[in-house]
């Protein structure tokens, strides 16, 4: 795994997908909101994908699941915004829903990763 084109890993494919979806849900957030929770939402989701990217290009397994840690340290912090979102009234029960579920969904497969790559260590 170590080395190979990290476009091929399916939890990269899916980080990607994610970003593409916060891009579009926070693009109806309110303007002034640009630089506090849109920003933020959108750094949270890219900062995923790019984890498991940098990761993937590592020496090691160990520092490779270090960045799938990261990976969802960040999509942690993008679960709470678009909670925070929700409950604001920027995002509407469909769009939550769907995001929510996506977010799920990743987080399952990165720990399931991180685990393939640990148990080898």
């Amino acid at each position: 795994m170590i080395g190979m084109p990290f476009q091929k890993l399916l939890i990269w494919q899916k980080g990607m997908d994610l970003v593409k979806l916060v891009y579009v849900v926070t693009k109806s957030f309110p303007k002034e909101e640009i630089y506090g929770l849109t920003s933020q939402s959108r750094r949270s989701a890219i900062s995923i994908p790019s984890n498991i990217a940098e990761g993937s290009q590592r020496t090691s397994e160990k520092e490779f699941a270090n960045f799938i840690l990261m990976a969802k340290g960040s999509l942690a912090e993008l679960h709470t915004q678009m909670l925070a979102a929700h409950d604001l009234g920027f995002i509407s029960q469909e769009q939550i829903k769907l995001v929510l579920e996506k977010i799920i969904e990743l987080d399952r497969m990165l720990y399931a990763f991180y685990k393939k790559l640990t148990n080898k260590t």
